[in-house]
Order: C-alpha cells, then sequence, then structure tokens
C-alpha cells in the first residue's frame, strides 16, 4: 500500500477515490441489479488513473474494460458501441499495450516514452478516420442502431483515441474527453428508457475528468523527458 501512495500523488489518489465513490454512489441510487456495469465502471476508471501515469498496466485493464462495455452496449441496442469497443477499442488497447512496453522511458517498463506525430500522420489519420466514420454510419444505420448520430460521432471520437493511444501522443486523452462527451449524451439518452443507465452516465462524467487530468500529465511527463 506504501508503494501506491509514493507512487500515486495525492491528487490522483483523490481523483482516483472521488470517481469511484461517485460510481459506487450512482450504482446505488440507480441501478443496485447490474454488477456488470459497476464492475466495468470501477476497472474502466481505475485503467485511466494508470494510463495517466503513462504506465502499461492501465492498457491492460482497458482491453477487460472493453470487453465489458460491448456487452453493456449490446443490452440497449447501441451496436455501434458494441462493434467500436469489441472490434476496434479493445483490440487497440492490445496493440497500444504492446507499443507501450516496447517504449519505455529510459529502461522504466512503468512509464511510457512520450511521441510526437508527424502533419503528414495527423493527416493520414484524419482521412482513415473519415473514412471508418462513414462506413460505420452505413453498418450502424443497416442493423437499426439507437441514437445513429451520437453513436457513429462515438466511432470517430473512438478510432482518433484509439490510434493516438498507439502512437504514444499526449492528445489521445484530449480525443477520449470527447468520447466521453459524446457517450454521456447516449447514455442520458438510454437513461429516459431505462433508469438504471443513469449509472452508466456518472461513469463517464468520471472518465472526463480523468481524462483531462490524463493530458495534463502526459503534458507534464513530455517536458520532463524532454529535457
Amino acid at each position: 500500500m506504501s508503494k501506491l501512495k509514493n507512487y500515486f500523488s495525492t491528487t490522483e489518489i483523490i481523483l482516483w477515490l472521488s470517481s469511484v465513490l461517485l460510481i459506487i454512489g450512482s450504482f446505488c441510487i440507480f441501478d443496485r441489479e447490474s454488477y456488470l456495469v459497476l464492475c466495468a465502471s470501477l476497472i474502466g476508471v481505475t485503467s485511466l488513473i494508470f494510463n495517466a501515469k503513462g504506465n502499461p498496466f492501465g492498457q491492460l485493464l482497458m482491453v477487460t474494460f472493453g470487453l465489458l462495455y460491448g456487452i453493456i452496449s449490446y443490452t440497449f441496442s447501441y451496436y455501434g458501441e458494441m462493434i467500436t469497443y469489441l472490434g476496434m477499442t479493445m483490440p487497440m488497447a492490445i496493440f497500444a499495450l504492446i507499443s507501450w512496453l516496447k517504449n519505455p522511458y529510459n529502461g522504466n517498463r512503468a512509464e511510457v516514452k512520450v511521441n510526437s506525430i508527424s502533419k503528414k500522420e495527423h493527416a493520414f489519420m484524419w482521412i482513415i478516420t473519415l473514412i471508418i466514420t462513414v462506413v460505420f454510419y452505413f453498418i450502424l444505420t443497416y442493423f437499426n442502431t439507437a441514437n445513429i448520430v451520437p453513436s457513429t460521432l462515438s466511432v470517430t471520437t473512438s478510432f482518433v483515441a484509439v490510434y493516438l493511444t498507439f502512437r504514444r501522443s499526449p492528445y489521445f486523452a484530449i480525443a477520449y474527453a470527447f468520447n466521453d462527451i459524446v457517450l454521456i449524451i447516449l447514455w442520458i439518452l438510454a437513461s429516459f428508457f431505462d433508469i438504471r443507465y443513469v449509472s452508466v452516465v456518472f461513469c463517464f462524467v468520471a472518465f472526463l475528468f480523468n481524462d483531462i487530468y490524463g493530458f495534463i500529465s502526459w503534458q507534464r511527463m513530455k517536458e520532463r523527458q524532454s529535457k
């Protein structure tokens, strides 16, 4: 326990504990049944605090979260979310895990080396993102996906986030923050039909704050590593 206290800052511990309390509290108020949602939320928010440190263990947890979240999405016919996480986010998290393990900072496997991508690669990323967005729009339409517009936008933001994560760019956290906002909207819409999904909304509210902190943390890492 003392090692964890030395590894995480006071701010990070407070952020994680606040997120856990928010998730558990919303589960107790609005759900009390879907323990899979609770489990996925706690795993997800824990992965983010490790990701903020550039620790590959965060990506390992993200693989587990992707699997559980895909199952949860299926229960409300959010096929876009299910396909995105099971077919893209989870596999990309595996590639990101390998990438992070292969690129430690100064031999420290608990911290990845921060990377910067060129303007050409940014252009390539956005072209691929546009193609994937269009393709997924028609796929989701075919499956009569609920709330098609935000569902498609979720695919867009998710792909950008996982691509930047794989490439070890600090901006992956910003992309995930935008994805969190889209998902908050999606699950608010779902909660109109089933109050239990309010707990999922609070899950992504917690994710949003953690991703914002993650970007700040990676910017500090980048500055420190450049010295």
